[in-house]
Order: structure tokens, then sequence, then C-alpha cells
């Protein structure tokens, strides 16, 4: 995500972080290319133009043109003023106690994504302890209310529907008396979207909102349609009334311009962003962390709140263990492999490492090595997994027949896993070895 204007302000500072003073000519000519890289992400020109006014205003003082550090003080003023433009703070979803039903109304046009997004949202409350209830008031679609049906399966939650019925007012008022009666806490309206804005649907969903008075009614826009998502949630905004807006199919969007963009046209903050197509690809906006994707800065602490999801406490230092007697298996190796995956994609994994940004070619990477290692160890028997040293000759043309290798990739899987078991044993027994590695690593940022 993010790809392009990522690379291009991290050339700008790389080239930047080469000079000893910053000039006014330095200046000009990095905030003329910082215009370029926001006007090619499709960011709102006057947007553009206000960014770079103020950015120009305040990198001219004195505390830049004479920093001790001049480069890095005028990448954290482009980190501030980007921060402050994606919307500064961290906007959390407005929801009452467990004794009163919230209700959330889902708005949007046909295609956005609405409903998976709504699935997804029912997902990620119900994780949080919160009875989530979804109610099927997209009509107008065919298959809509099944689709539903299906996602609310996948989240784990009930899904309310009245096959056959027409009117969405209707639905949505006895999903409501519904989740009332049965004492859950969330109600997740799905609403229908048209190819167009239209009046039609503007009324509909007007009558529902009014029926529901809800506490949030999020905007669903496509991240790939930039500043057309922009300018359509602004005329929701107008004319129904937003609280917030999801961002769909956010890992897809290279530029960014509708991200950077959506708090300053419609005065509403972006709430969550789709990030993948699983039930669990939802993720809360904050912006400050997203500033410090677009900067090519990483995001450390999402990667460490994806490791903290993938990895429990009690596992992780049960595996601890293992590596200091050298008790780590094969078995807990293809372990590891799940939770990589569970952590989501390579690529945007690598988005959040510090400097990742026009160093790493995320499509270059290669994944074919830990298809064929998983591929391998499902081969072998749950005796050779927990005792690799039983694996002989015969044993290893069984496995390699079975998982498509050969017993040169078998021979090569065994050894390299003998030198990280060993290098795994001395890291976490010698604590000293471990802080001069970090050490190390904290030396290369």
């Amino acid at each position: 995500m993010l790809e392009k204007i990522s690379d291009q302000f991290s050339n700008i500072f790389r080239t930047l972080s080469g000079v000893r003073v910053i000039t006014e000519k330095n200046i000009a000519d990095a905030v003329e290319e910082i215009k370029i890289a926001l006007l090619e992400a499709d960011v709102n020109l006057r947007i553009v133009r206000r960014f770079i006014n103020s950015t120009i205003e305040e990198a001219k003082g004195e505390s830049v043109l004479k920093s001790v550090n001049p480069g890095q003080q005028f990448t954290k003023i482009v980190y501030d003023k980007l921060t402050a433009l994606l919307g500064d703070k961290r906007a959390d979803l407005d929801l009452k106690g467990p004794d009163t039903v919230s209700v959330i109304l889902m708005a949007g046009l046909q295609g956005s994504g609405k409903t998976t997004t709504a699935a997804k949202l029912a997902y990620r409350l119900r994780l949080k302890g919160r009875r989530v209830l979804l109610a099927a008031a997209d009509l107008a679609r065919p298959a809509a209310i099944e689709q539903l049906r299906v996602m609310g399966e996948r989240a784990g939650v009930e899904v309310y529907a009245e096959d056959g019925e027409k009117d969405a007012v209707k639905v949505a008022k006895n999903a409501f008396a519904v989740a009332k009666k049965r004492q859950f806490d969330t109600l997740i309206v799905d609403t229908a979207g048209r190819i167009h804005l239209d009046e039609a649907l503007m009324n509909e969903l007007a009558a529902v909102k009014k029926s529901l008075a809800p506490t949030e009614t999020l905007f669903v826009a496509d991240a790939m349609t930039g500043q057309q998502a922009v300018e359509i949630a602004k005329e929701f905004e107008e004319k129904i009334g937003l609280t917030g807006v999801v961002l769909t199919k956010f890992d897809s969007d290279a530029r960014g311009g509708a991200a950077i963009s959506l708090k300053t046209v419609t005065g509403k903050p972006l709430k969550f962003i789709g990030t993948g197509e699983k039930i669990e690809n939802l993720e809360e906006f904050f912006p400050d962390r997203m500033a410090s994707r677009i900067l090519g800065m990483g995001d450390i602490v999402s990667l460490v709140e994806k490791a903290q999801e993938a990895v429990d406490q009690k596992e992780a230092e049960e595996l601890e263990a293992k590596m200091a007697k050298a008790a780590f298996t094969l078995e807990d190796y293809l372990e590891q492999f799940r939770r990589i995956k569970k952590m989501g994609s390579v690529k945007n994994l690598l988005q959040m490492l510090p400097g990742a940004a026009g160093e790493i070619d995320e499509d270059k990477v290669d994944l074919t090595e830990m298809k064929r290692e998983e591929a391998m160890i499902l081969s072998m028997t749950v005796q050779e997994r927990r005792n690799h040293r039983i694996i002989g000759p015969s044993r290893k043309k069984r496995i390699a027949l079975g998982s498509g290798t050969t017993v040169y990739d078998v021979n090569r899987l065994l050894n390299k896993f003998d030198k990280m078991r060993l290098m795994m044993k001395k890291v976490a027994k010698n604590k000293k070895y471990r802080e001069n590695l970090l050490s190390r690593f904290e030396g290369r940022q």
C-alpha cells in the first residue's frame, strides 16, 4: 500500500540527509518534490497548496535553517503536517455500554465492499467482547442477504434478515427490536448501495437512519477510486450526515490520495482501512502511524501489535524455554509459519519496517522457499517432526516424494534447521549476546 508516494518521500529525505546545512533553496527544491509527490498520489489540489504553504512557512524558520541536524528537523515538520492532515489522532467508534444497543449504520455505493466491511467490523467487535447482530437491510442488490449470511458465519455472529421483504426501514426497526430483546449490545445495519449517487438511495438511507438514530454512520469507500471516493463521501456527509469513513482495498492503493484528503474535505475521520479479503483484514486507522509509513519511516508499533495478536504470551515463554534447551522441533518450526501467515501478507509486514520503502522490492520477495519447507514438514510423520534425528535415507526419499521436492532439498532443510537450533539456543541462554544483537540492530536505524 502507498508504495509510490512512500518511495518518493524516502528519496526526498535521503537527499536532504546528505546536506550539512539546509538553505532556502534546499527547502524550495524539497517542497517542490513533495508537491509533485502529493499531486501524483491524487491528493486534493486545495489540500496540497495548503500543505505546501504551511510547510514552507515553518521550514524557513531559524530552528531548521540553523539546526544541528536540519535534515531530520525538516522531516519532523513534514511528518507533523502530514499527521495533522490525516486526522491527527485516532478516532474510536462511539459505542454505548453493554446495557444499551449501539447501532452502526453502513452506507456507500454498490461495489465499495460495504457488506464485507460490515461483517469484518462485526468480527472485530466480537473479539473485543461485544455481542453483535448483523442486519440485512440491503434489499435492492440480488444475493446481498445471502452474502451477508455467509460473511456473518465467517465472523461468528448472527444475521437478522427477512427474505422477500421490500421495506428497508421495517427490516431495520425489526432488527433493532430483536437486538434489544435478545440483549445484543451492537447492531450493524448493512444498507443498499447504488452504482451512482441518486435521490432514491439518499431517501432510503435517511429513512433508515431516522428510524434507528445510530451512534455511528460509516461511509464505506473504495480507496482505489481516489478523489472520487472523497467527493462522494462529502456528498453523503452533506445529505445524510456521517460520523466516519472506512476505506476498503487499502492494501492495493499505491497512491494514497483518498486517505490523505478525506479528513480535510469531509471533516470526518477515517476510522478503519480494509487490508485484504480475509475476515480479520480490517485495521484501525492511526494518522501518526500512517504518516510514518508514507514517509518511509515504517510502523513498528503496528508490527508489534500484529505479533502480539499472533503469539500467545504463554506459548512465547514455552517456545523460549525450548530454544534455551535446544528442544525446538520441526513441529514448532511449522507453527511459526502459521503465525507469520496470521500476521498478514509479507508485503504489508515489510512496509512496517523502518527504511524498507525504496530499499526492498516487495514483489521480488521469494516465498517459494518457505512454501517448499512447509510442504516437506507436512510430509513428515509426527515422530519425525518432533525428532528430526530419526530421518534417514529412506525417510528422506519418502518426504521428498510426498512434498514434490528432492532429497537434496530435504537435506538442506535439515542442515538449516540444525544451525538455526544452535543459534536459538545461544540467543535464548546468553542475555548479553541478545543485548549485543539489539544494540547492533538499533545502530542500523
